[in-house]
């Protein structure tokens, strides 16, 4: 047998040493997990909220998309350098 281990038998279960090992930090661990998800619950329904009342008012939004010209960047290059010769 390559591994032997005192905290698990031949079929990789937890043997009662394990058990006995853990179970004084059972609960710490519990309330420590819980108290966790609770945070991240709770920063996850705060950002929820405060997001949802955002009416963006403020912004203005055009009537008609802007129209670019249908020039290549190499057209606009080499409308750039001639405009700097003249």
């Amino acid at each position: 047998r390559p591994f032997r281990s005192t905290y698990y038998d031949a079929q990789m279960r937890a043997a009662p040493a394990l058990l006995r090992a853990r179970a004084q930090y059972l609960v710490k661990n519990t309330l420590t997990g819980a108290a966790i998800c609770a945070t991240a619950i709770s920063i996850y329904v705060y950002t929820i909220r405060v997001i949802s009342q955002d009416e963006f008012d403020d912004v203005i939004v055009p009537d008609e998309p802007l129209q670019r010209p249908n020039t290549t960047p190499t057209q606009s290059l080499q409308q750039a350098v001639a405009a700097k010769k003249q």
